[in-house]
């Protein structure tokens, strides 16, 4: 039953060992990320909760064990030791079982009065017994923990205090944010498209807009062979999603060409809501105003039919 013990205890560590070695191998647990010494005290504590839970076991066993050898000598007294050897009763003691008597300090059952204590509880006796091995070790481990803890978080300056760590979560929170906003820009679409109002991407659909559509629509918007796209008449709907839907599908039958293949969506709502930022700017050379009147009280209030198409040219 000892031996059973020590196994699953020898279990446990190498599982320990494993798992240390598999966290300092990964290529992004470097000395250098923050949380590398999180993970590794993670461990740690995860160690400490395996040692709680085999100590538990570990103490059963030994009760059992315990009720076993009281069994064992009571049949040897009432049998005499012959018979006990015989019957296989009396077994000889492992390596490990005689190192564990050495740690605890074990006493046989059949000297436990020399040990017993002048305390009696409702008939209970307490024995001088040492604390097991096992208990004694977590003691001092989390002894160890705790001022390598205060040591690295409080004294050292390496590690992260509250405030700094909270700053860094602060910080993996925005790029993670971040990350996700791109990917939920690629599935805009004309029916959930919105106005950017962010500047840096704003100036980003500006050059996109020079470089694709100033062709047609001049490098002010101010209209060429496409329309002015400065002013309040659209051809095709003057909502920042018909402006969308127009450069995805584009107008083929007048020249305004489909840029869905060309373009992911989000490039296609900067483009968008920079040309929305054009309205009323008054270039130089503007062409004449096309298409009707577009007034955004109107246009909120009253649904537009988007998927009509005008027989005239350019993108509104």
């Amino acid at each position: 039953m000892k031996n059973k013990s020590f196994y699953v205890w020898g279990l446990a560590l190498l599982l320990l060992v494993i798992s240390n070695i598999a966290l300092l191998a990964q290529t992004d647990s470097k000395i250098s990320d923050p949380y590398f010494v999180e993970r590794i005290m993670g461990n740690l504590v995860l160690l400490l909760g395996i040692v709680a839970i085999i100590g538990g076991f570990w103490g059963i066993l030994r009760m059992s064990n315990m009720v076993l050898e009281a069994q064992k000598i009571q049949l040897i007294k009432e049998h005499g030791l012959e018979v006990a050897e015989k019957a296989g009763w009396i077994q000889k003691e492992s390596f490990w079982q005689r190192q564990y008597k050495r740690w605890t300090k074990n006493v046989p059952l059949d000297k436990e009065e020399d040990i017993l204590l002048n305390h009696n509880y409702d008939g209970i006796q307490e024995l001088d017994n040492s604390l097991p091995p096992w208990w004694v070790a977590m003691f001092y481990i989390t002894i160890l923990f705790g001022g390598i803890y205060m040591v690295y978080y409080h004294f050292s300056g390496i590690g992260l205090n509250s405030a700094e760590q909270y700053e860094r979560e602060i910080e993996v929170a925005i790029k993670a944010k971040e990350v996700y906003l791109a990917k939920q820009a690629n599935t805009v679409d004309e029916t959930n498209a919105a106005m950017i109002e962010d500047e840096a991407e704003l100036a980003i659909g500006e050059a996109s807009f020079k470089a694709k559509c100033a062709a047609c629509h001049g490098q002010l918007g101010e209209g060429g062979v496409g329309p002015n796209l400065t002013d309040q008449y659209w051809l095709h709907g003057g909502d920042i999603k018909d402006v969308f839907k127009v450069i995805k599908y584009g107008v083929p039958e007048k020249g305004m060409i489909a840029w869905q293949n060309q373009m992911n969506p989000s490039e296609m709502i900067k483009i968008a809501s920079y040309i929305k930022t054009l309205a009323g700017t008054n270039p130089p050379n503007a062409k004449e105003p096309q298409g009707e009147l577009y007034q955004k009280e109107q246009a909120d209030s009253t649904p537009s039919d988007s998927t009509a198409v005008s027989p005239m040219i350019g993108m509104k």
